[in-house]
């Protein structure tokens, strides 16, 4: 390059390279000049000294008239008006052949330019730094734009997550229905004893799970259950203020991360269905894993500094009292759930998880039913199986015609459609009979899913199934006929022999 000096523009150039992470020979290429040049302006030199900042407009201001009588006050008294919306004012007062749309850009440097000379002091983030072994924080996030199925059926689920600060060392588990407590204890607990210590101070957000949410300076505002899972710990339980997510800003951003690791995953194994729920947090774990493992070294020094686990696991479910109906039924938590019929009467104890309950007759596990939750406004939902009330429905099967719960008691799509067709063609009592039948057998036999399959296709030959050749063909025996019996009916007279002869004659029978 020729000449002693160097334009402003080269200069320019070169130091916003430079700020922006460039090398020197990169940014003194960009710029146009040499790797010693670069050296030069660096310590201030090559540069003219005649060169001065310019302090003079180029063209006139289009809104010298109005901006320090009208647009500076109204900008002093609400800092948050956009330029658009001051423009749009002055349009409607003082016309749109003053001010038109062309001039946006140009006023919404000003006021970028006021904002940053004149405008309030802004909010400030302080980075924290963080001890091993002190700070751990759960959170609940969705995967948007992807839908996991189980067995070509859309799983509706969360995933809880659980991050230690200094490490970074992560969790994730699926959950199914909400931000429980249930699944907030079930998924800590778990964490934790993975984790094999657990920190010294546990944060959330205001999760309704954990607090009362009645108010900040509230010292009671923590749930009780919360309260005592953090103390089995040894945890201090904290939250941040309500509104303000970057103070959870520790597990809100690894969310991200974490959240697009699984994005590819999924990529790479090129479907989004599982087997079972099992299968596929199994899938999660196995992505977790290997996020943590680049974070191998740090999470060696922050195991060295948790507090060791209890002896034993804590209550990581709700426990709720429930009465079995005379229809087999319990109600918990508005869904209604059937039960063996031999608890008809009884009182369990449920212990309600996130996605099960386990029902106790005393300290014994009586019954484990798979939760249901309902969908959008309708909070109400069932769990109906007919395999806990077949055998009283078996001796009355009229009562399945008109019953509140037919629809639930069919157990699939395809029983529902073999209850269509056979109740078009048939009575109600021989409809009714031939399908609390089928239900019998496929309860007994345990071919649900098979037995369907053949009364289907029976069905679409144009015949009706028989019920008997479907118990031979499955294996199932009738029941033996009772015996007739040819009874002969015995004269009075008969039956005097029986009385002594002694008596005879004051008991004979005439």
């Amino acid at each position: 390059m020729s000449g002693r000096w160097l334009t402003t523009s080269q200069v320019g150039i070169y130091m916003k390279s430079r700020k922006e992470g460039q090398i020197q020979v990169v940014s003194a290429a960009k710029s146009g000049v040499s790797e010693r040049s670069g050296r030069a302006i660096e310590k201030g030199q090559r540069i003219d000294p005649g060169t001065k900042d310019r302090t003079w407009r180029t063209r006139l201001d289009p809104f010298v008239a109005v901006w320090s009588s009208e647009l500076a006050p109204m900008l002093q008294r609400s800092p948050s008006l956009s330029a658009l919306t001051l423009l749009e004012h002055l349009q409607s007062t003082h016309g749109g052949e003053s001010f038109p749309d062309s001039l946006l850009r140009t006023l919404q440097r000003r006021v970028k330019q006021w904002g940053h000379q004149d405008g309030p002091a802004c909010e400030v983030m302080f980075r924290q730094a963080h001890a091993p072994g002190y700070f751990g924080l759960s959170d609940f996030t969705e995967l948007k734009g992807i839908e996991v199925t189980i067995g070509g059926k859309a799983l509706s689920h969360l995933l809880y997550h659980f991050r230690v600060m200094y490490s970074g060392w992560s969790y994730m588990k699926v959950i199914l229905g909400g931000e429980s407590y249930a699944a907030l204890a079930e998924g800590l607990q778990n964490a934790l004893w993975l984790l094999g210590g657990a920190p010294k101070e546990h944060r959330t957000d205001s999760l309704s799970a954990a607090f009362k949410n009645l108010s900040a300076s509230a010292k009671d505002d923590q749930t009780k259950q919360y309260h005592d899972f953090c103390s089995h710990y040894g945890m201090t339980p904290s939250r941040n203020n309500r509104g303000v997510s970057h103070e959870n800003g520790g597990i809100e951003s690894p969310h991200g991360h974490l959240k697009r690791r699984i994005k590819q995953a999924f990529l790479l194994r090129d479907s989004y269905d599982f087997d079972s729920v099992e299968d596929y947090q199994c899938w999660i774990e196995q992505i977790t894993h290997q996020h943590n493992r680049r974070n191998a070294k740090a999470v060696d020094i922050e195991k060295l500094a948790l507090q060791a686990l209890p002896i034993y696991k804590t209550a990581d479910y709700t426990v709720l009292p429930a009465k079995v109906s005379s229809t087999s039924t319990i109600q918990v938590r508005a869904s209604l759930y059937t039960v063996p019929s031999r608890l008809v009467g009884a009182n369990l104890q449920v212990n309600l998880y996130h996605d099960r309950l386990c029902c106790y007759l005393g300290g014994t596990l009586v019954a484990k039913l798979h939760r249901v939750y309902g969908q959008g406004k309708k909070r109400r939902a069932s769990n109906i199986d007919y395999r806990h009330v077949i055998d009283s429905l078996i001796k009355k099967p009229m009562a399945f015609f008109s019953s509140q719960l037919r629809d639930e008691l069919l157990p699939n799509a395809q029983y529902r459609q073999i209850w269509h067709t056979i109740s078009s063609v048939l009575s109600a009592r021989e409809a009714s009979r031939l399908m609390v039948g089928l239900l019998h057998l496929a309860a007994k036999a345990n071919c649900e899913s098979a037995l369907g399959e053949q009364v289907a296709q029976t069905l679409l030959s144009g015949a009706i199934p028989s019920l008997t050749e479907l118990k031979q063909f499955w294996g199932i025996a009738a029941p033996k006929p009772y015996p007739v019996l040819d009874v002969t009916q015995h004269t009075l007279e008969s039956y005097n022999h029986l009385i002594p002869v002694a008596r005879e004659s004051s008991y004979a029978i005439c």
